[in-house]
């Protein structure tokens, strides 16, 4: 298969991959351009809960219906959303939250703290910073309709943290009704109490998605920043779309048939950069860390030398030029916790220093008592990161002398198959190519791929029992200089057994018509609150 730079942001996903149509609020008539925001976004949304999935897609959906106890500001400091009052005890045991006034969900019904409860727990059951939170708290409890509480057994420091946080599964508040959905279905309604409303009649699942504002939102009186502070709906209107391929893409945003690109090909930054009616923006500081997951709960993976030889066998250079080429925007990852991040840091990075090694790979994958099963590779042919990722993993690996099935499916079927336990051959997988934010990665809690906690970690299902130690201790840390020396631990540790690789590190530009102002930068989300075409 010919590996291409070019992104293809296909349809890709038909109507019938969003499994059971919810029911959502409807919309309003149709506005005009002028109050119209038309974006082509990175892929499709696979569905409509963002709690199931850790999908960005999905959080940019959930970004637009619902809203959040807490919001990362734009100096990464948590701050009240849903929230109006806060305050913890002397002894650092117990928070108690009180919901803001005005508070409505899309129905018209008022957000309580019967609401509140389920969602934190429903969450807490998908999400690793969730879990690690709930590993601390002896009671969740409501003492009226707007007051709850949260009792630890023993002082945590990242309680707000955890549920500010931008990196995915976010911490959304639902409805009773759809909080009290196992965490483990999906829920079949979506009706949220954030800025917009999705639009059931406009929205054409694989194609678009239309969200409406909602003219019931009643917005923090602090100005935008993260997504914290006002959420002011400043447009009628936000279409996110699928294009078949980046020229199309291009053309439209120069023809102004769209108003935002959110990842154009960095070979076609210098045609857009020429356009005089176009400009380039970098929304997220410390970028993206692509993350080659493996799947501990089958061979080869289920043994520790074949994860290692991995680490010998991505030749981080040769992944991202495939895709971005000779780009000032990427650079390759050596730290567990990714590049500029303050937790980077080179403990264990022999194998970094050395470079590819296919002998040493191949010498490792034979002690691993390897026998020559296929070793499946779903590949993201939607997403071209992934798709080039996974080709020239794969030709890596068979270069190893290794049985490689390259399966190729768009992002949503991914996103369903990472989830199966089954064995490779009947379902399941070995490996899987995504990414995740720079500023996620940096965080030994917050990121779900971080924890080590086998059958309850994220997938590919990584156990490890002083990773976890680990984790608490730095979670635990009293000073940043502290938590630096832990994560020093925490990677020695990890680029021994090896809970994932990297396949690079970079930042994306976005492309938008100069008339589209507000935009607000944010790691791992794309906030449409505060946008609007002047």
């Amino acid at each position: 298969m010919k590996i291409t730079r070019r992104t293809a942001i296909q349809t890709g996903l038909a109507a019938s991959a969003i499994l059971a149509a919810p029911s959502i609020v409807r919309g309003q008539a149709r506005p005009s351009a002028a109050r119209t925001i038309r974006a082509v976004m990175h892929g499709d949304i696979p569905t409509y809960d963002p709690i199931w999935t850790t999908a960005n897609m999905a959080g940019y959906h959930g970004g637009m219906v619902y809203d959040t106890l807490f919001g990362i500001d734009g100096n990464q400091q948590p701050q009240p959303q849903m929230v109006g009052r806060h305050g913890v005890s002397d002894d650092k045991l117990t928070y108690t939250f009180e919901l803001r006034d005005g508070l409505k969900w899309h129905d018209g019904s008022a957000v309580t703290t019967a609401d509140i409860l389920p969602s934190l727990k429903r969450w807490a059951a998908r999400d690793g910073g969730g879990q690690h939170l709930m590993e601390r708290v002896k009671d969740l409890a409501a003492k009226d309709e707007k007051t709850f509480s949260i009792t630890l057994r023993e002082p945590y420091g990242l309680v707000l943290d955890v549920l500010a946080k931008t990196n995915m599964p976010m911490c959304f508040m639902m409805r009773k009704k759809e909080a009290e959905t196992d965490p483990m279905q999906k829920i079949d309604q979506v009706v949220g109490s954030g800025p917009f409303t999705l639009n059931l009649n406009e929205t054409k699942p694989g194609t678009q998605y239309v969200y409406d504002r909602n003219p019931n939102y009643v917005p923090r009186a602090e100005a935008a920043s993260g997504i914290a502070g006002g959420k002011i709906a400043k447009v009628d209107r936000v279409i996110m779309m699928n294009m078949p391929d980046a020229q199309t893409a291009v053309a439209a945003l120069q023809a102004g048939e769209i108003d935002f690109y959110e990842v154009p090909p960095t070979d076609l930054l210098p045609q857009l950069e020429s356009d005089r009616n176009i400009k380039i923006e970098v929304l997220n500081g410390l970028g993206n860390v692509g993350q080659v997951r493996l799947n501990y709960l089958h061979p080869p993976f289920d043994n520790v030398k074949a994860r290692q030889a991995m680490l010998y066998l991505v030749k981080q250079s040769d992944v991202l030029k495939a895709t971005f080429g000779d780009s000032k925007y990427v650079k390759q990852v050596s730290s567990y916790f990714g590049m500029g991040t303050p937790m980077e840091n080179d403990a264990n990075i022999d194998w970094f220093k050395g470079g590819q090694n296919i002998a040493k790979a191949r010498e490792l994958f034979k002690e691993a008592g390897y026998d020559g099963r296929p070793i499946v590779i779903m590949q993201a042919t939607n997403i071209a990161v992934m798709s080039n990722t996974s080709l020239v993993i794969a030709q890596a690996m068979r270069q190893a002398g290794l049985n490689v099935q390259v399966e190729a499916m768009d992002w949503s079927n991914v996103v369903q198959r990472r989830a199966s336990k089954a064995p490779p051959n009947q379902g399941g997988w070995n490996i899987f190519i995504t990414w995740s934010g720079g500023a996620a990665i940096g965080n030994p809690i917050l990121l779900s791929a971080h924890a080590a906690t086998g059958d309850k970690a994220w997938f590919g299902w990584p156990s490890d029992a002083k990773h976890e130690e680990l984790r608490n201790k730095w979670a635990l840390a009293p000073t940043l200089d502290a938590r630096k020396a832990v994560a020093r631990e925490l990677q020695a540790n990890a680029w021994n057994f090896v809970p994932q690789l990297y396949y690079g590190q970079w930042v994306q530009p976005a492309a938008m018509r100069r008339n589209l102002r507000g935009v607000i930068p944010v790691a791992e989300i794309v906030p449409w609150w505060n946008a609007e075409k002047v």
